[in-house]
C-alpha cells in the first residue's frame, strides 16, 4: 500500500463516450497543482491492444507519445498541455498490458499452481497499476477509466476502483463521475434519466460518486439539480454543471473553479485549502480568446482531415503559437489526395503551410506538391517527421535532378532512396512499441533558423519513426539548398533541414507538437506562426 499521503481520484464516465473526461480530468489536476499540490496522472483502457501504438487515427485520434517513448492516448496530450504533468510509462495501462502482464507470470509459475481468474489476478494487476503512480512527493493520482459504465470490458477496472476504496480507506480516496445530460429538440427539454441510470450502474458494482459532472449543452435548472442529486445520491453541492464553453477547451478549468470543485475535492479528501492562483491561465485565455493582432490563415495537409482527433496535438501546438504571437489563428484541413492531381486552389491564400507526420503511401503525391507549393510561392512551411520525409523528397525531385527519388517506405525499390530504414530498425518484425520512440537530443547548427527559434544549441525532443534521412545524398542535397541544421549529437542522423533562400521553411524528424502547452509554446511552433503572421503584413 502507498503512504496514506497520497490521496487518489478516479474519473468514470456515463451515458455516452467521448465527453470529455480527459480535459475534465486535466482541468481538475491544473486546479489542484494551482493550489500548491503535486500531482500525477493516469489512463486506463479497457481495450485489448497493448497500446494504441498500432491503431488506426479513425479508432482513437492520434497516438501520443511520452518522454520515455511510451506510445499512449491522446488524453495524456491533455494532462501535459493542461496539468503540465510529466507523463510516463506508468500513465497509460491497457486492459492488454494488464492481461499480458498476467498471463506471463502465468506461464512462469508465478501464481504457483492456482487458477487464474479476473477476480483477484486481473482486479489486482489493475490495482498495481494504479498504485504505481503513489511515488514520494506525490500528494493526489488522478486515474481516468477509458469508455463508459455499464461496458462489459470496463467491469474489471470498476471492480479495481471500487477495491481501492475499501483497501486505501474511503478518506483518501474519490469518485468523480462524468456523464451527459441529453437537450431532446422534439420535447424542447434536458433529461436527466441517463445519467440516473448511470449512476445506477455504478451502485450496482458499489462505487457511489461522490462528486457528479454534468456534460450539457444548455444551462441546468434548479429541479435538474434536485432530481440529480436525489437519484444519483449526491449530495446537491457536488453535482457540477459543465457546458460547452463557447470559445477555448482552456476555458473549462475557470468554469470548475467558478463552481468551487477544486474545493469540494480537497474538503472531501481531508486536505488544507491553498490558495488558488489561476492569473496566468486567464491572462492566456484572454490572449487566445481576443488577439490584438491578424488572422493568419494556415493550412495542414494531411490525410486525415476529416477526422480532428487524428492531428489533435497539431492543433493545439498551432493554437499555443497563436497566443504566443496575439494573433487569430485560422486552420483550415486540407486533404492530400486532393492536391494530386495538381489542384492547388485549396492552398492559395494561405500564410502558412504544415505537413505533419504519417505513415502509408496514401497521400503522399499531394503532401510533396504542398511542399513545393509553399518552396515556390515562398510561403512559410513547417514539416514534421513525415513532413521533413516530404520536404526531402521534394528537394531530390526538383532541384537536385534525382526525379525518381523516393522513400523506401513508398517505393521499395526505388533507384534514389533518400528516406530509407534506420539501420536500427532493419531487424525488426513487430510492429508495436518497436520504433524510435521518445526524447533524444538534437545539436543545432549556429545561425540557423532552428537555433533562432530555440534560442538554443543544444535541445531534446519526442520521436516516432522508423525511416530517416539517407546520409548518402546528404551532400548532394545540400548544394541543392536543404541545410542539414539539426543533426543527433554524433552526427549521424538529420533531425532538422531548413532553406535559408526561403522566407521560413524548416522540417524535422521529430515531433515538437507533443512538448506544447498553452503557458509555454513549443519554439518551433512559435516561430512559425510567426512567420506566418509577418507574411500577412507584407
Amino acid at each position: 500500500m502507498p503512504h496514506h499521503r497520497c490521496k487518489f481520484i478516479f474519473v468514470t464516465g456515463g451515458v455516452v463516450s467521448s465527453l470529455g473526461k480527459g480535459i475534465t480530468a486535466a482541468s481538475i489536476a491544473l486546479l489542484l497543482r494551482q493550489r500548491g499540490y503535486s500531482v500525477t496522472m493516469q489512463k486506463l483502457d479497457p481495450y485489448l491492444n497493448i497500446d494504441p501504438g498500432t491503431m488506426s487515427p479513425y479508432q482513437h485520434g492520434e497516438v501520443y507519445v511520452t518522454d520515455d517513448g511510451t506510445e499512449t492516448d491522446l488524453d495524456l496530450g491533455h494532462y501535459e498541455r493542461f496539468a503540465g504533468v510529466s507523463c510516463n510509462r506508468n500513465s497509460n495501462y491497457t486492459a492488454g498490458k494488464i492481461y499480458s502482464a498476467v498471463l506471463a507470470r502465468e506461464r512462469e509459475g508465478g501464481y504457483l499452481g492456482k487458477t487464474v481468474q479476473v477476480i483477484p489476478h486481473i482486479t489486482d494487476e489493475i490495482k498495481k497499476a494504479v498504485l504505481s503512480q503513489a511515488v514520494d512527493g506525490i500528494d493526489i493520482a488522478i486515474t481516468e477509466v477509458g469508455g463508459t459504465a455499464g461496458d462489459i470490458e470496463g467491469l474489471p477496472f470498476l471492480e479495481a476502483l471500487r477495491e481501492l476504496g475499501q483497501d486505501l480507506g474511503r478518506e483518501n480516496v474519490l469518485y468523480i463521475h462524468l456523464t451527459l445530460i441529453p437537450w431532446l429538440s422534439a420535447s424542447r427539454e434536458l433529461k436527466t434519466k441517463p445519467s440516473q441510470q448511470s449512476a445506477s450502474i455504478l451502485r450496482n458494482i458499489g462505487i457511489i460518486p461522490d462528486i457528479l459532472i454534468c456534460r450539457t449543452e444548455r444551462s441546468l435548472q434548479e429541479e435538474h439539480f434536485s432530481k440529480l442529486s436525489m437519484f444519483c445520491n449526491v449530495p446537491l453541492d457536488a453535482v457540477i454543471e459543465e457546458k460547452d464553453v463557447e470559445n477555448s477547451i482552456y476555458e473549462v478549468p475557470v468554469e470548475l473553479a467558478d463552481q468551487k470543485v477544486d474545493e469540494l475535492i480537497l474538503k472531501r479528501l481531508k486536505l488544507p485549502l491553498n490558495d488558488l492562483d489561476l492569473d496566468a491561465w486567464k491572462t492566456m485565455i484572454s490572449r487566445a480568446v481576443n488577439p490584438s493582432g491578424p488572422s493568419v490563415r494556415i493550412g495542414v495537409v494531411g490525410k486525415y482531415m476529416g477526422l480532428r482527433d487524428a492531428y489533435k496535438s497539431i492543433y493545439e501546438a498551432l493554437s499555443h503559437g497563436g497566443i504566443a504571437n496575439d494573433v487569430a489563428l485560422e486552420i483550415r484541413g486540407i486533404e492530400s489526395e486532393d492536391l494530386e492531381n495538381g489542384i492547388t486552389e485549396t492552398l492559395e491564400g494561405l500564410n502558412g503551410i504544415l505537413v505533419p507526420g504519417g505513415f502509408g503511401y496514401r497521400g503522399i503525391e499531394g503532401k510533396l506538391e504542398a511542399v513545393q507549393f509553399a518552396r515556390e510561392r515562398n510561403i512559410p512551411f513547417l514539416g514534421i517527421c513525415l513532413g521533413l520525409q516530404c520536404a526531402v523528397i521534394e528537394t531530390a525531385r526538383h532541384l537536385a535532378g534525382l526525379s525518381e527519388a523516393n522513400s523506401s517506405e513508398f517505393s521499395p525499390g526505388c533507384s534514389h532512396p533518400v528516406i530509407h530504414l534506420m539501420e536500427d530498425q532493419k531487424g525488426v518484425i513487430n510492429k508495436g512499441g518497436t520504433m524510435r520512440l521518445g526524447l533524444y537530443p538534437c545539436l543545432l547548427q549556429d545561425g540557423s533558423v532552428a537555433q533562432s527559434a530555440y534560442g538554443s544549441s543544444s535541445i531534446s525532443e519526442r520521436h516516432r519513426h522508423r525511416y530517416e534521412f539517407n546520409n548518402d545524398y546528404r551532400d548532394r542535397l545540400q548544394a541543392a539548398g536543404l541545410v542539414c541544421s539539426g543533426l543527433s549529437p554524433d552526427g549521424d542522423l538529420v533531425e532538422i533541414v531548413e532553406r535559408p533562400d526561403h522566407r521560413w521553411f524548416v522540417a524535422c524528424q521529430f515531433h515538437p507538437e507533443f512538448t506544447s502547452t498553452p503557458l509555454k509554446p513549443n519554439p518551433l511552433f512559435r516561430a512559425f506562426v510567426g512567420a506566418a503572421a509577418k507574411h500577412v503584413s507584407e
